[in-house]
């Protein structure tokens, strides 16, 4: 019931319409014996008298015209009751779910790079989609539906044993039955809707890694391998869906047939009754209209009870996605930086352990306000690791960051970020024109500055695109080459005007005269910019005040361009690689 407690919560705004909408469909489910009380009344005080040879007269006709008018009347005013509280109920639901999809949307927002990490994407869209709306559908009709059903079932047995007990008691003694079958039928499904909503989220994860490696499966031809692939999802989950489906048909016989023998009951014992004198058509009238409104429920019962647990299943991973909290946050006494960051880096004895697997150790690196900065050494020596810590993409193990001397952890998670323009290696471009993309930080970044930034970062292929800088490019980027995409990426972390400028392997698809053109432009910002650059190239590291060569996590060695080719080394071998130097010395 926690689930339902939540929602309650969440319907914060909306609660007293709500309340109204839940009072509503009590009452009009109470209004719907007042039809067949009426007819009941007509048949006694109207009909019988009259098929008994009684004298028709104006009184009669009076009383029959009243009792229908009540009739009409009540009906149009129980139907438009009805259109006002099912209307509240949806009003309310769709609010719900536009609150809970914006919350659940920005916490994601705020998550760290390890709740992505083990959190599929797929499924984190089926919780922000199908059971979003799953919540709201229960909101909006299944409880509607629920407490229809209770107060239908207990007002018709209450009407029932007030007209006639013994004839109520004959209709009642099945309904404990039905009951228990119901009960069972919930116990049995919970766990059958939950391993459906797994499989609902490794079926949509496959949809969406196949859409974004689209262009992988082709270029691998493996069209035909990831149809197989995703119908074996398909598969299970259409397994999944019938066995659970499918379970409420061992009960449905029972329950069915249960119910539909209170319209035999009626017959039977009402028809009995009514032939000895012991009740009037009217009683018997009543009792028969009024069956539905027992059996109703009780078929209905088991179909809301279904939906009711699909509901749990759906709600308890979009409550999980709603309560989870990032650890890396802004501390209450964080500190604001007073002006412009310096742009001064200190790491001051790093640790950072992921997975239990030591990334980096013991780094020690003081990096000066204005200084450029490469990094460089093997593929898994922790170069990305070490630069995300900077922005906190993760936070270390142990030791500290500091820039301008004070702790990261001290500064605002937003000034500290905004005060940093990344490029990083895996590009990711949005469905945007290439100025959206470029002034991404700032929508109301004028023209003049975007063809600044542009031209920096060497993006003078936009020009010749069909409508230029306002030309809308594919998603992530589809259509642009890898360097284009890089030059764009490398722009936008420049139009922040940051005091750390972060490039990882930024300039790796461009070629060497283009990266020799925007390395010189790096080189005359008009603001003060303290560049960390990963790189492979000894083209960009021999322009770096320094490069630092990271070997298993560790700072295996630290210098300059002519420093590091001096002495034997990592950086030294991939020099005399690049330029085509055997180790005597001779040209290759």
């Amino acid at each position: 019931m926690f689930q339902l407690k939540w929602v309650w919560k969440n319907l914060e705004g909306c609660r007293k319409r709500y309340v109204f909408a839940l009072c509503s469909t009590v009452l009009l489910s109470m209004m719907s014996l007042v039809n067949s009380v009426i007819t009941a009344n007509i048949m006694d005080t109207v009909f019988t008298p009259v098929q008994q040879g009684g004298e028709v007269t104006d009184a009669l006709w009076r009383h029959l015209v009243i009792l229908v008018g009540v009739l009409i009347g009540f009906t149009l005013f129980r139907t438009t009751f009805n259109y006002i509280s099912v209307l509240t109920y949806e009003t309310c639901s769709q609010k719900l779910l536009f609150r809970l999809r914006h919350d659940l949307y920005a916490n994601m927002q705020a998550q760290d790079g390890a709740f992505f990490s083990k959190n599929r994407t797929g499924d984190l869209m089926t919780r922000l989609t199908g059971d979003l709306d799953m919540v709201r559908y229960v909101t909006a009709y299944v409880l509607r539906m629920l407490i229809d059903c209770v107060v239908l079932f207990l007002t018709t047995s209450i009407t029932f044993l007030f007209v006639d007990w013994q004839f109520a008691l004959t209709l009642l003694a099945v309904t404990p039955i039905i009951f228990l079958l119901t009960k069972i039928f919930a116990k049995q499904v919970h766990p059958l809707y939950v391993d459906l909503r797994e499989r609902l989220s490794r079926l949509n994860t496959a949809a969406q890694e196949n859409i974004a490696g689209n262009r992988v499966v082709k270029a691998f031809a493996r069209e035909d391998y990831e149809i197989e692939q995703f119908d074996l999802k398909n598969k299970d989950y259409k397994q999944a869906n019938l066995k659970a489906s499918l379970h409420w048909l061992k009960f449905a016989p029972y329950i069915d047939g249960l119910s539909q023998s209170l319209a035999i009951a009626v017959l039977l014992v009402g028809g009995s009754f009514l032939i000895v004198g012991r009740i009037s058509v009217g009683t018997f009238t009543l009792f028969n209209s009024l069956c539905w409104t027992l059996t109703n429920p009780m078929r209905q019962l088991g179909m809301l009870i279904n939906d009711l647990q699909r509901f749990f299943a759906s709600a308890s991973k979009v409550i999980e996605l709603y309560y989870s909290r990032s650890t890396i946050i802004t501390r209450e006494d964080a500190k604001k930086p007073e002006g412009r960051v310096k742009g001064e880096v200190t790491f001051d004895h790093v640790d950072l352990r992921l997975s239990g697997v030591d990334v980096l150790h013991d780094i020690c690196l003081d990096v000066k306000p204005g200084e450029t900065v490469a990094i460089m050494g093997p593929t898994g020596s922790g170069k990305t690791s070490l630069i995300s810590l900077i922005p906190r993409f993760m936070d270390v193990t142990r030791g500290q960051i500091r820039v301008d001397g004070t702790p990261i952890g001290l500064l605002d998670l937003k000034d500290l970020r905004h005060s940093i323009g990344i490029a990083t290696q895996d590009v990711f471009l949005f469905s945007d024109s290439v100025d959206g993309n470029i002034a991404y930080s700032d929508p109301d970044m004028s023209e003049q500055d975007v063809q600044e930034f542009a031209r920096i970062a060497d993006v003078d292929f936009a020009d010749k695109l069909p409508e230029g800088f306002d030309t809308v490019i594919g998603e992530r980027g589809t259509g642009l080459s890898g360097g284009q995409k890089q030059r764009i990426a490398l722009a936008r972390a420049l139009a922040v005007r940051p005091s750390i400028l972060i490039l990882d392997d930024t300039t790796s698809a461009v070629d060497l005269e283009t990266e020799k053109y925007i390395q010189e432009e790096l080189s005359k910002l008009d603001f003060t910019c303290t560049k960390i650059i990963v790189a492979q190239r000894i083209s960009t590291t021999k322009r770096a005040d320094r490069t630092v060569i990271l070997d298993k996590g560790c700072i295996a060695d630290v210098g300059t361009h002519e420093e590091l080719i001096s002495r034997p080394g990592y950086y030294r071998e991939v020099y005399e690689l690049q330029n085509g130097i055997t180790s005597e010395g001779g040209a290759a």
